[in-house]
């Protein structure tokens, strides 16, 4: 008889015993909670507790440890616990287990001395020993695999069960209780169990440990099976880990007491063990991915079937710890654990294609792709996955025929966003290239363009945004296609007729890495570029072609920085494999390796003097170390910071180093003596006056000096600081934008351009003396991670996360800003042409054809507004000082000009007649001049700047303020005649509707309002804009309005029920004015990057 002072013993040799060996009795708390809280329950009655899950997750030792509780087995098991490993049996063998445990019950023989000969006699034996001689004791059943075979112990006892099937006592009698066990440990349960396999501290070891705790997902069974794997050859932790990688399931073999030969064959049994019917749909499971919970309806449709009949047979497989089921409400999801996906993958590799060929002929008998909706309860996993199937399939038609769609991109974006797509077009992209390349290109670039416009709510309108895309592009075809069609049914389109204006201005994109690019740099004679990432590959090529010259496998792990020497004779990189390398950059071969840092290598960089080279780096080990290149060892190491260093880069003279850190510091280092000059605490500019925070985390992601070494650039987050390099004082801070991170900058060689690399998928370039943003690239379909001029400034490249590295020309780039339009433009329509005026950032007046794009340069002209008379006759532009001058078109020379204003001279129009021109000015004032008698009316009244007016009728003038009235003028007299207060904030436009009846107004408070002359309420507030709206405009037959917005939107709105119609997105922000012509169908703007938009409505 088994007694209580025994059970610790027991229980201790159980736990080698049973299928996981003792170094994996790292306790799971909780776990052992739930099943002694379940035991507890067997004290008063007998019943069955079982333990399930999956096969390996510990549930054996779960056991074990549950019943090491002497006050539970004093209080409800006092006479003893006895443990049968039952395992997959036939009969023979259950009646085996069953004759042994009689025996092992009545060792006396007072109840028999004959083995019983069937199952039947040992049920009744066991339950006369269990009810006479141990009839408060707990019978622990482990690895139990059929409901019959419970049968055998259903006779009134207390026992506790552990199996893959939580289903299997379903058929015996009693109270049942049921604890499931994760299929997982936690990363620092995992690494205590390897730790006591190999005998080490857990900090101590490898990398690798923690790399096959992540593999495996936690699993107790591999972890243990691996232990006991290194504890014989504790030199294979990169061997072990490779193989799991691999999938190579039969190598991590039997080492330990576990049942099975291999963990392949602990995976298969569980799959053997299923009914023959029921076999194939578990097969067909094999296509998922890890990690994705799919729903029944997905099955529903794989197998053609009713929801009830799918759900019962997943319930089998959940039944076996072969799928796992989540519930949300009343729908199901199911999932794989990630080694029963590798696990059903290596097993049916020869089968998959035609199972994803299967999924996908399905999912064609039941949905068109584009007509999925959102209330659809498989509408998520076909988004996310359809393109999977077919790429995995095999089918590369149907694949392109999906990507290359319109209707699929809206219909995903609007539902998901862009971000997936565009993963999928870098994912896919050797099979969409086969198709066809072009087609491939034009829909990445219309995404990438565009992502931040798809990622909004409310969605806009996406045959809209196509019909901005050159007319070449497939992206425009298919959308004009659907504009036409949509127009006859009553909807508003609008065309860019001059969008032909707006050029690529990216020079070259190559795409060298297969992961993404980390760095990129120019040789110093500009030839040629290298590039590094995450796909630990050195690449060299041509900056003017993208041609390949060098590939070179680099680092162990991915490489994070590389440079040129000043001489062009070596590259060095670096890596998170603590290592930096020195390359021949002509032949390839390895010239240095050092490795004498600790933690991963950020950035290294070469002194701009080639006659005394040395190479710094910095590090996540805190420091920067200096390396001649003669030495085989490391000739200083700096230290000071106290966290990582990012980033670092020699002064133009090569005397000072600058590095930047995650402390928030920047410091200034001496080169010969390797001391700190100085430190400028970056983080205090962060710190909340009000309530600082020591502890608030600032990164300094990049440092570059200015070409006279005089200024220094450090980015944080999503500012950039310029500091004097002498003083340490801040000169400049610039905000590049709340919504994304910069990662990189540099100062251009040259003058005072900084090109900046953003979070959100953009560049921009700065002038870091007036702190005005001069360009906005777009382009890259994910992070941009590095940037770089080159030598001589003409250009410059970005290195994405997308694996692209583009080359611009800065000129091109910044002709559209650096040489731009300002925003006061004025615009006549002749006819079918469109001529607009408007002054640009170098002083010149420009008269442009909206529709050829040709452009005369008038004069230089120091206006802050000018206006062209009505028939092209005149040009009059008021200045910063308050005169007014108006210009001769035919022969291009002033011939009036008087001083109107006190202040600066804000909006001019001449009247219909061309014989009056009116201004308004900062001085509040309003003038009425007719220059050729020279006689002039004052219309004072506002009480702060006039923004603008608008000529109502021949006596009558609309004007609008800074004060946040309206007022209408009798021009003559110089009397008010009505004043409306319509905005509690600036009013910055007005329009009047074409039948007088009607005007509108828009604000800084974000809304627009459309008012009856006659009353003194608005008939409608129209709200939608996320910006200040600057313009607006009405259409001819007064039945719509058109306003711009901060944003760069504009919007057009129905006047009679204030809804809006139609968006159109420019590239840049801050629309000032829209002017329209006669008949509505045409309208121009100007955003803040001086791009001119000519937009005509779609007929």
């Amino acid at each position: 008889m088994l007694l209580v002072r025994d059970t610790e013993n027991l229980v201790l040799s159980k736990c080698s015993e049973s299928k996981l060996d003792e170094r994996e009795n790292v306790k799971r708390k909780k776990l052992v909670a739930a099943v002694q809280q379940k035991l507890l329950k067997l004290k008063g009655e007998p019943g069955w507790v079982t333990i399930y899950g999956m096969a390996g997750c510990g549930k054996s030792v779960l056991a074990a440890e549950a019943v090491r509780d002497h006050s539970l087995l004093e209080g409800c098991f006092p006479g003893g616990v006895h443990w049968v490993s039952i395992g997959k049996q036939d009969k023979s063998g259950l009646l085996m287990k069953l004759q042994n445990l009689c025996t092992r019950l009545d060792q006396d023989e007072s109840f028999s001395q004959r083995l019983p000969l069937n199952i039947e006699e040992a049920k009744d034996r066991l339950r006369i020993l269990m009810l006479h001689k141990h009839p408060r004791s707990l019978l622990i059943l482990d690895d139990i695999w059929d409901p019959w075979v419970l049968k055998a112990f259903d006779n009134q006892c207390h026992i506790l069960l552990t199996t893959r099937d939580k289903s299997v006592t379903d058929s015996v009698m009693g109270p049942k209780y049921v604890v499931p066990v994760e299929s997982g440990l936690g990363t620092e349960k995992g690494l205590e169990i390897l730790s006591l396999f190999v005998n080490m501290k857990k900090a101590d070891l490898p990398e690798q440990a923690h790399s096959i705790i992540k593999e495996c997902k936690g699993s107790p069974l591999v972890v243990s099976l691996i232990g006991a794997l290194l504890r014989d050859f504790p030199n294979r932790w990169e061997y072990y880990l490779r193989q799991l990688q691999n999938k190579q399931f039969k190598r991590i073999r039997k080492s330990s007491s576990y049942d099975y030969e291999a963990l392949d064959e602990a995976m298969s049994i569980s799959v053997e063990m299923l009914r023959e019917d029921i076999k194939d749909y578990y097969t067909d499971l094999s296509i998922l991915q890890k990690d994705v919970k799919v729903p029944t309806k997905v099955l529903c449709i794989l197998w053609d079937m009713e929801t009830e009949d799918v759900e019962d047979i997943l319930q089998e497989f959940v039944n076996k710890s072969l799928l796992f089921c989540d519930r949300n409400g009343k729908s199901f999801c199911y999932y794989l654990h990630d080694l029963q996906v590798d696990f059903l993958t290596e097993k049916n590799r020869s089968q998959l294609q035609d199972l994803h060929k299967k999924m996908i002929t399905q999912f064609q008998r039941y949905h068109q792709p584009h007509t999925l909706s959102s209330d659809q309860e498989d509408c998520m996993y076909w988004y996310n996955f359809l393109a999977y199937h077919m790429a995995s399939a095999n089918m590369h038609k149907e694949l392109c025929a999906l990507m290359f769609s319109l209707d699929w991109i809206k219909a995903k974006t609007e539902l998901v966003g862009p971000a997936h797509l565009i993963h999928e077009f870098v994912e896919y992209r050797h099979i969409l290239d086969e198709k066809d390349c072009a087609v491939c290109e034009n829909f990445q670039e219309f995404l990438s363009l565009n992502g931040h416009l798809l990622g909004r709510q409310p969605f806009p309108n996406i045959v809209q945004l196509g019909l901005c895309e050159p007319e070449t592009s497939e992206v425009y075809q298919q959308a004009k296609l659907q504009a036409k069609q949509e127009v006859d049914n009553g909807m508003l389109y609008l065309e860019w007729i001059n969008k032909k204006t707006i050029k690529n201005l990216s020079r070259l994109v190559v795409r060298p890495h297969t992961d993404a690019v980390y760095h990129a740099c120019f040789s110093e004679d500009g030839q040629r570029i290298a590039s590094c990432g995450a796909d630990k590959t050195l690449q060299v090529f041509k900056a003017e072609t993208g041609e390949k010259l060098l590939e070179i496998k680099a680092h162990e792990d991915e490489v994070l920085c590389c440079a040129f020497s000043t001489d062009d004779r070596f590259i060095a990189t670096c890596s998170v494999d603590k290592k930096v390398k020195i390359w021949n950059s002509v032949t390839g071969e390895l010239v240095h390796a050092y490795d004498e840092h600790s933690e991963q290598i950020n950035c290294c960089c070469f002194t701009n003097n080639s006659q005394n080279l040395l190479l710094a780096t910095a590090s996540n080990d805190f420091f920067l170390k200096l390396w001649d290149l003669n030495q085989k060892e490391c000739r200083n190491t700096m230290f000071g910071h106290t966290n990582s260093v990012n980033h670092c880069r020699f002064s133009p003279d090569d005397e000072v180093l600058a590095s930047c850190s995650a402390d928030g510091t920047l410091k200034l280092w001496d080169v010969r003596s390797a001391n700190e000059r100085k430190s400028i605490n970056v983080k205090q500019f962060f710190l909340n006056s009000e309530d600082p925070q020591e502890d608030v985390e600032v990164v300094l992601k990049c440092c570059s000096w200015s070409a006279d070494g005089a200024r220094m650039m450090v980015a944080a987050r999503s500012k950039i600081f310029l500091f004097d390099i002498h003083t340490s004082g801040l000169v400049a801070e610039i905000h590049t934008g709340h919504h994304s991170t910069i990662q990189y900058c540099d100062f251009s060689p040259h003058n005072r351009l900084a090109v900046v690399a953003l979070s959100q998928y953009c560049v921009e370039l700065w002038n870091t003396d007036s702190c005005v943003k001069v360009a906005d690239c777009r382009g890259h379909l994910s992070w941009v991670h590095g940037v770089m001029f080159s030598p001589d400034g003409s250009s410059f490249l970005t290195a994405s996360d997308d694996q692209t590295i583009r080359v611009w020309e800065t000129k091109k780039v910044c002709k559209n800003s650096a040489v731009v339009l300002k925003q006061e433009i004025d615009v006549v329509f002749q006819e079918n042409e469109v001529m607009v005026l408007a002054i640009d950032n170098i002083r010149r007046l420009q008269l442009i054809n909206g529709k050829t794009g040709q452009i005369d340069y008038l004069t230089e002209a120091q206006g802050s507004c000018c206006c062209l008379s009505p028939h092209l006759q005149y040009i009059a532009f008021g200045d910063e000082d308050g005169a007014i001058e108006i210009l001769e078109l035919l022969n291009n020379k002033v011939f009036q000009s008087r001083i109107g204003h006190k202040k600066a001279v804000r909006h001019i129009q001449f009247t219909a007649d061309e014989k009056t021109l009116i201004s308004s000015s900062d001085d509040s004032a309003i003038q009425v001049w007719n220059w050729q008698s020279e006689e002039y009316v004052l219309l004072q009244g506002h009480q702060e700047t006039v923004t603008d007016f608008r000529h109502l009728e021949s006596s009558r003038l609309l004007s609008w303020s800074f004060d946040g009235t309206v007022k209408v003028w009798n021009i003559i007299t110089g009397r008010i005649e009505k004043d409306f207060v319509c905005h509690q904030g600036t009013v910055l436009s007005c329009d009047i509707s074409p039948d007088a009846t009607k005007f509108s107004s828009t604000s800084a408070d974000k809304t627009a309002k459309i008012w009856s002359f006659e009353l003194p309420s608005p008939l409608h507030e129209l709200k939608g804009h996320n910006g200040c709206v600057r313009c607006s405009a009405f259409s001819e037959d007064s039945s719509l309005l058109a306003t711009g917005d901060d944003n760069g939107e504009v919007r057009w709105w129905n006047v009679l029920t204030g809804e809006a119609v139609q968006t159109f997105y420019t590239n840049g922000t801050n629309l000032r004015k829209i002017r329209v012509s006669p008949d509505f169908k045409t309208y121009v703007t100007v955003d803040n990057l001086g791009i001119l938009y000519i937009l005509q409505i779609l007929e």
